[in-house]
């Protein structure tokens, strides 16, 4: 089982986040409790990762 506090009042930033091993890096520290900033070369798709990541809470 994950702990979902563990990263609670942290702030991660994480680059090429719009896809692979970055959104998957940023869907797994905002399960844990972090508030994620995203980045990517393709800011469009970041911004799709980031409403996904939002929808799920």
């Amino acid at each position: 089982m994950t702990d979902t506090t563990r990263f609670t009042d942290h702030t991660a930033l994480v680059t090429g986040a719009a896809r692979g091993i970055g959104a998957a890096t940023a869907r797994r520290l905002a399960t844990e409790g972090a508030r994620v900033l995203l980045t990517d070369v393709d800011p469009d798709a970041a911004r799709g990762t980031a409403a996904r990541l939002t929808e799920q809470g």
